[in-house]
């Protein structure tokens, strides 16, 4: 067994690792660059070693600085978690030509894996089914519309590399196929390096259902299914084990074809095997399709765990020290239902926006597993992807699991920075998830009632009023000699200013909003409104106040000493978060239409397009292209047009 095992990985992940292998009593040591030295991950370690600045090209993807931390701390095996470097294969060759152990996949499985194209030639090879498509390697414009063509439409574009959704294109007739391959191949040039493509039948009612898998080199054997089909932009949003509407066939069948795959190309360790499934009409035993192979742990491993009891991460540790598989594949039980949910920093009604901040507050739903990297006072930074934690529940059938994420849901509490939590609420409330009917498409399809800001109700406000005064931890009522004293407050909540007025009174508070007027008082540890008790929780931090009622609602509380006005918001275009400025796409004297672009800037790992807010003229450019800005820092400036 290996003695002291560094983990090439930040966040959530690390974390993670770290705590099985502490366990197993394992050392373990962390990695960090500048921006995560007082990170979770790095406190929680045995050793931290420091490896770069902030950017990920300098720290965690410099895996020559990694294997040194490696050498300095003397550990003698490597995981890499996921995402960064734990699909390298050159990483993976360079741990082990420095006689550490690599918990993963040998360099070999990961590049037979790794090109879509030429791992689902292997793949059919080994018999396992594959969509319809063409993965050659002609990559002549003429051909791939012939093949195109042949399929019969609708298809899909794919890039041959990396994934993420980048360089993929629904295309639906003929004529639309030149512009759709052309932003693809930019795409995933830009994303991977690599313009080549592939092009596939696009399955109508498509579900995404993996399997997961692990293997000794030799032998492999399935842990069953997970069904990621809630997806939006082909990023996974809430996963679930097992798939709904599943039989005994068609499990038998994927898992079979699983693990065929997976000793095709002598696979060791955790892997996913990923299929398109044809939802219309029900699961069939024909009717899924290899995708792809994630050859490393998934960010959704915890439902496997949930439903088997199997730790995935000591199954790592083991079998990359020498054992055999842990199990057999008869052994290996089958347990209730599973789901997992991903918080993120992200504004939702703003179009996903990443979002950063420092986390004020943070307090997870009773009766979940919440894996997370970070705690209150912690950082949301614009370096790394800003997952805050996953939210995990398992269940006797799949109503009680899925009940139960959404009432840890409605239990999670996050202030400091805008999250996704209201989103993943209504998720896990929607009728046609609820009744299993998932497929790739059911977010996009109701995506603006499942992403509008939650809007406060007047006794929500009334408790906010107070909380922004100041005077929701004081002492119960007051005193007043005559009338009583009412106190102006200003708030903001969802782009709407609030005036509120507030007294002290023998029984607590009156609150005036508008010809509404609530009377509140406290009752024990909770709150009551108009005499009625209410399940509502109050935080108030720096410049906000945050109401916990199944909702998370957001209250901005302007500072009254700041004399910047509102009305600057129309004419000034600002960094919704720090990044860096990729482009200046317009110049002092230019005339804009409302939504024209005028800049990108890069930010937590992705692209982000500034528009402007209303017609007028460029007035001010006070970036240029390769400037890193802070959040609120302008960019440009508008002025009226003549």
């Amino acid at each position: 067994m290996m003695r002291r095992l560094l983990v090439a990985n930040r966040g959530e992940i690390a974390c993670r690792v770290m705590r099985t292998a502490s366990a197993m009593g394992i050392e373990t040591v962390a990695v960090y660059s500048d921006a995560d030295a007082g990170a979770m991950h790095v406190a929680q370690a045995d050793r931290a070693v420091r490896i770069g600045p902030a950017e990920a090209a300098q720290s965690y993807l410099n895996g020559a600085a990694i294997l040194e931390a490696a050498a300095r701390a003397g550990a003698d095996a490597i995981h890499p978690g996921y995402g960064f470097l734990s699909e390298n294969p050159e990483f993976a060759e360079a741990v082990e030509a420095a006689g550490l152990i690599f918990v993963g996949p040998s360099a070999e499985a990961m590049r037979l894996m790794g090109l879509k194209d030429a791992a689902k030639a292997r793949m059919e090879a080994a018999g396992v089914p594959v969509v319809p498509g063409y993965h050659g390697s002609d990559q002549d414009d003429g051909r791939l519309a012939a093949e195109a063509d042949a399929i019969g439409y609708p298809v899909l574009i794919k890039a041959v590399a990396g994934g993420g959704g980048k360089g993929m294109r629904r295309v639906e007739a003929a004529s639309g196929f030149a512009a759709a391959l052309a932003s693809a191949r930019a795409e995933a040039k830009a994303a991977f390096g690599n313009a080549d493509v592939l092009v596939e039948k696009w399955v109508t009612a498509p579900r995404h259902i993996e399997v997961q898998v692990f293997g000794d080199g030799e032998r492999a054997v399935h842990l069953y299914e997970r069904d990621c089909s809630l997806q939006r932009r082909h990023q996974k949003v809430i996963e679930e084990a097992p798939a709904p509407g599943m039989t005994a066939e068609v499990r038998e069948a994927m898992g079979a074809a699983a693990v065929r795959a997976a000793e095709a190309i002598g696979y060791k360790g955790a892997g996913t095997v990923e299929f398109i499934v044809d939802g219309g009409g029900g699961l069939r035993a024909d009717g899924f399709w290899f995708m792809e192979m994630n050859t490393r742990l998934q960010v959704e491993h915890p439902v496997t765990e949930a439903i088997t009891g199997v730790d995935l991460v000591e199954w790592q540790l083991r079998v990359a020290s020498g054992a055999p598989l842990p199990m057999a594949q008869g052994d290996i039980p089958l347990q209730g239902h599973a789901f997992e949910a991903r918080l993120y920093a992200e504004d939702v009604p703003a179009g996903f926006l990443p979002a950063t901040g420092t986390l004020t507050h943070l307090k997870f739903g009773a009766g979940a597993r919440a894996d997370t990297g970070v705690r209150a006072g912690d950082v949301i930074s614009p370096w790394y992807d800003p997952m805050i934690a996953k939210v995990i529940t398992h269940g006797a059938t799949r109503a009680e699991a899925l009940s139960a994420l959404e009432r840890a849901l409605s239990d999670t509490q996050v202030a400091g920075s805008v999250t996704n939590v209201v989103f993943l609420r209504r998720l896990a409330r929607h009728a046609g998830f609820a009744a299993g009917e998932v497929d790739t498409g059911l977010i996009e399809r109701d995506i603006e009632a499942l992403s509008a800001a939650p809007v406060p109700c007047t006794r929500c406000r009334s408790l906010a009023a107070i909380a922004a005064l100041g005077l929701h931890e004081g002492a119960q009522g007051g005193f007043a000699l005559w009338e009583p004293i009412w106190h102006p407050v200003a708030m903001v909540s969802g782009g709407e200013e609030i005036a509120a007025r507030v007294a002290v009174t023998p029984e607590g508070f009156s609150v005036r909003l508008g010809e509404v007027e609530h009377r509140v008082s406290r009752d024990g540890a909770g709150w009551r409104v108009d005499g009625i008790r209410v399940p509502a929780q109050i935080f108030a931090g720096p410049g906000e106040v945050c109401i916990y009622w199944g909702n998370t609602y957001v209250f901005a509380v302007p500072d009254p000493l700041n004399a910047q006005g509102a009305g600057a918001a129309g004419d000034a275009v600002v960094a919704p978060m720090p990044g860096l400025v990729r482009q200046v796409l317009v110049a002092v004297g230019d005339t804009v239409e409302a939504g024209d672009p005028l800049a990108l800037l890069e930010a937590m790992k992705m692209e982000h397009t500034l528009t402007a807010p209303r017609a007028g003229v460029v007035a001010r450019v006070a970036a240029q292209d390769g400037d890193q800005v802070e959040a609120g820092v302008e960019l440009i400036g508008l002025e009226a047009g003549a």
